[in-house]
């Protein structure tokens, strides 16, 4: 039986939980024992060095892994055995490390193109091009709330990197998520970039969960409310960056000393 997560009046409701989370490739275990809950209008990050599982932790969340054992839950709903496809149309919604959007197309034509499944045009394909038409509204407040309006008609291709990110993160509020997990979105970004998109995923935390790998403890540490920290596969601490940071263990497990 899944365990219900103990809430207080003034906590934030969990909206992601997993309980017991474990994961075994050939007799090799990867994640073990993982007890994690993110928050609705939360930023929580999962951090560790290369190798601790965050990967394995995302894949099983997005249910593309299966979990060898333990249970997912989702808004209430156990989704431990679910496909991808029906976890992405309940609000749990992904992006990359590797930035998703199409280089030929706009950036109003990008976000266009994620609106369609909300608005049940994924698959009318027999429909002419003016019939997207109807979705420009909506993709033009997204494109405005995300600061890219002075970019609206420009080909996502010529962006700079750190605006091809955003621009993905506009694609995925398209989907309308109640999650949105975030795999590395700094990776690859200079310090103009990095504060720019920090700034963005502040801001759309305010309305929905937000789940993070991230490698820059800067950026944890500047917008994450919760953090929790992975070693081979296991947590070794959790709580805020302040109390995290000075678990000798994160220091150990970071720069092979406590000190």
């Amino acid at each position: 039986m899944t365990q219900t997560p103990v809430q207080t009046q003034d906590q934030p409701r969990v909206v992601l939980s997993a309980r017991g989370l474990g994961k075994d490739f050939a007799g090799f275990t990867a994640v073990n024992n993982v007890d994690l809950d993110v928050h609705h209008a939360r930023i929580h990050a999962l951090i560790g060095p290369n190798g601790a599982g965050k990967t394995t932790v995302f894949n099983l969340l997005t249910k593309f892994l299966q979990p060898t054992r333990g249970s997912i839950t989702l808004l209430g709903t156990d989704i431990t055995r679910m496909k991808p496809d029906k976890v992405a149309r309940m609000g749990l919604v992904r992006s990359f490390q590797i930035s998703a959007v199409f280089p030929h197309l706009t950036v109003l034509e990008n976000v266009r193109v994620a609106l369609q499944r909300p608005n049940d045009l994924a698959v009318q394909f027999w429909l002419p091009m003016s019939s997207l038409d109807r979705l420009n509204g909506r993709a033009e407040v997204l494109i405005d709330d995300l600061g890219l309006s002075e970019y609206r008609d420009a080909r996502a291709g010529d962006l700079s990197y750190g605006r091809k990110r955003v621009l993905e993160i506009a694609t995925t509020l398209a989907l309308d998520p109640e999650v949105l997990l975030l795999d590395e979105p700094m990776a690859g970004m200079g310090q103009e970039d990095v504060q720019m998109v920090a700034a963005i995923i502040r801001d759309v935390a305010k309305h929905r969960a937000v789940l993070m790998v991230e490698h820059n403890l800067s950026v944890v540490a500047d917008i994450c409310h919760e953090v929790t920290v992975l070693q081979r596969g296991e947590i070794i601490a959790q709580g805020d960056y302040a109390t995290v940071s000075a678990d000798p263990r994160v220091r150990t497990a970071y720069m092979g000393t406590e000190e």
